[in-house]
């Protein structure tokens, strides 16, 4: 297991922020995962799994434990008919475009979303009208040691039945269905521009920070309540995007915490609406 010391988490996440991490190990296979697993049991220190870091906020004082990384390198993917079976260290980008290599239709709102498959199945990621309820049908993992399989995932709104136990996605099988290469590329490249025009793509963040109050827009919200553009140290509230608070060059993690309850605070004080955060923090704040 090539496991190193005090890795900057900052330098794996897409916010470009957290301090250091006590043992880091990135993992290739599920017997590595098992493995690394029953590592830390046996010295009793606590563990964290990640994906590729795209919806996490680290702490500046880092992380306590392990920390094991399942993006590259755990990242197979075949073709099964019109299913696809992957780890879930794949990005959904890469995922997204073997799909199209495939002539295979369904995947084509998760092109742009950030991270990997395990933590859009985690989190039922979504876009532009698809989620990945939409399509997976099974999911491997690893709980209490033992490998399991099942096709019940309690999917719901940035809610799967994984965000309330402490399993580890593993591999998942997709069932997508046969499309024309050109019109899975023009769907694709359709919503890409999209999201080059509307989302701050070119700053460090955790993309959306807030999940969807029911019957409102998080960023109309935000804008509504006059905080575009509105700073902490070096975190933003996005002038491209009121929805995604932003990493101006040294935001730290606090800078980014203070934002986040002045935002809700204000928004709540003005419409009554609570902000519930999309963004997972990890560590001390």
């Amino acid at each position: 297991m090539n496991i190193v010391y005090n890795e900057l988490m900052k330098n794996h996440t897409s916010f470009k922020i957290g301090g250091p991490c006590d043992e880091f190990a990135q993992v290739t296979s599920e017997e590595e995962v098992a493995e690394l697993i029953e590592y830390a049991k046996s010295k009793g220190i606590p563990y964290t799994v990640m994906g590729n870091g795209s919806n996490l906020l680290v702490s500046d004082k880092g992380i306590r434990g392990l920390v094991i990384k399942l993006a590259k390198g755990f990242e197979k993917a075949e073709v099964s008919g019109n299913s696809i079976i992957c780890q879930s260290g794949i990005l959904l980008s890469k995922l997204s475009n073997f799909a199209l290599k495939n002539n295979l239709s369904g995947l084509e709102f998760a092109s742009g979303i950030p991270g990997t498959l395990g933590g859009a199945i985690y989190m039922n990621a979504g876009a532009y009208g698809g989620e990945m309820k939409d399509v997976v049908r099974e999911v491997t993992y690893l709980e209490n040691g033992e490998i399991k399989t099942s096709s019940q995932c309690d999917f719901g709104y940035r809610h799967s039945i994984f965000t309330d136990s402490d399993a580890i996605i593993l591999s998942a099988r997709l069932e997508l269905c046969k499309g024309e290469y050109d019109v899975i590329k023009a769907r694709m490249e359709e919503l890409s521009a999209k999201r080059n025009e509307k989302q701050p793509l070119s700053m460090p963040s955790a993309g959306s920070t807030f999940k969807r109050p029911e019957g409102y827009f998080a960023g109309k919200l935000i804008e509504d309540a006059g905080l575009r553009g509105f700073s902490i140290g070096g975190a933003m509230v996005s002038e491209k995007h009121c929805g995604f608070v932003v990493n101006c060059g040294n935001a730290t993690c606090s800078d980014v915490v203070e934002l986040i309850h002045h935002v809700q605070k204000v928004v709540y004080d003005k419409f009554g609406v609570k902000l519930e955060p999309e963004v997972k923090i990890l560590g001390e704040v």
